[in-house]
């Protein structure tokens, strides 16, 4: 099995694909306080779901917050439940699915308020996730 890459996005989120048990006290040595859990259980034959997750993120003192997102359907309603999490749990945050996609969409949606839609969209690219065909958030205000 090949080493989890954490891919960040900005200095509080980084994504990864599917993470296990064994892979959370290595995320806790890395500095991430919670983890972010944006696979449906049960999306793969195998796949741990994230009530074994959040055993041994507890065990290894992370928080673990689950927000199922179904690939392809990504929603703005999902990207402010993303941003809402993130102002809850404590930071530095690992947010993971299958690939990494569905978590980096998530992050760009939940900063569409904070950041212009272009330049989150090249941040993603620079980190390997290609959001060019995702719809920017109808309504952003951004600085």
């Amino acid at each position: 099995m090949a080493p989890l890459k954490l891919v960040p996005l900005s200095e509080t989120v980084s994504v990864a694909g599917q993470i296990s048990p064994s892979d959370l006290p290595g995320i806790a040595g890395a500095g991430f306080k919670s983890v972010i859990c944006n696979r449906p259980d049960g999306e793969s034959p195998g796949q741990f779901n994230h009530r074994e997750l959040a055993l041994a993120a507890s065990q290894a003192g992370l928080a673990l917050a689950y927000l199922p997102v179904v690939p392809g359907r990504v929603s703005q309603q999902d990207g402010q439940a993303f941003a809402s999490l993130l102002n809850q749990l404590p930071a530095p945050t690992l947010a993971y699915c299958r690939s990494g996609m569905r978590s980096a969409t998530l992050w760009a949606l939940s900063q569409a308020d904070r950041q212009a839609w272009p330049t989150l969209v090249q941040k993603a690219a620079q980190a390997g996730f290609n959001l060019s065909g995702v719809a920017p958030p109808a309504q952003t205000s951004h600085p």
